[in-house]
């Protein structure tokens, strides 16, 4: 699965405000930013990421995701943090 079908099918499922996917393979890394996860522990973040690509993990075609989520305001914390200006 190419890396823009995920970021699609994420970003329409979650609307989300931003997404980035880097696929090594069928082990993805995804970065998701989207008000969506607002409150959410950082389990329930992954949960609601996970859920559209359930059927893509469970036939195979993604074999491992590692999933960074975080709201607007905490991607802008971070990006101060592993960015630096």
């Amino acid at each position: 699965m190419e890396t823009s079908q995920v970021e699609t099918l994420l970003r329409d499922e979650l609307q989300l405000t931003e997404v980035k996917v880097k696929a090594n393979g069928s082990h993805y890394e995804v970065i998701a930013v989207g008000e969506c996860f607002d409150g959410l522990s950082r389990v329930k973040k992954q949960q609601l990421v996970y859920g559209p690509l359930m059927n893509t993990i469970s036939d195979g075609t993604i074999h491992a995701v590692s999933i960074r989520a975080f709201t607007p305001t905490e991607w802008k914390r971070e990006q101060k943090f592993i960015l630096p200006q």
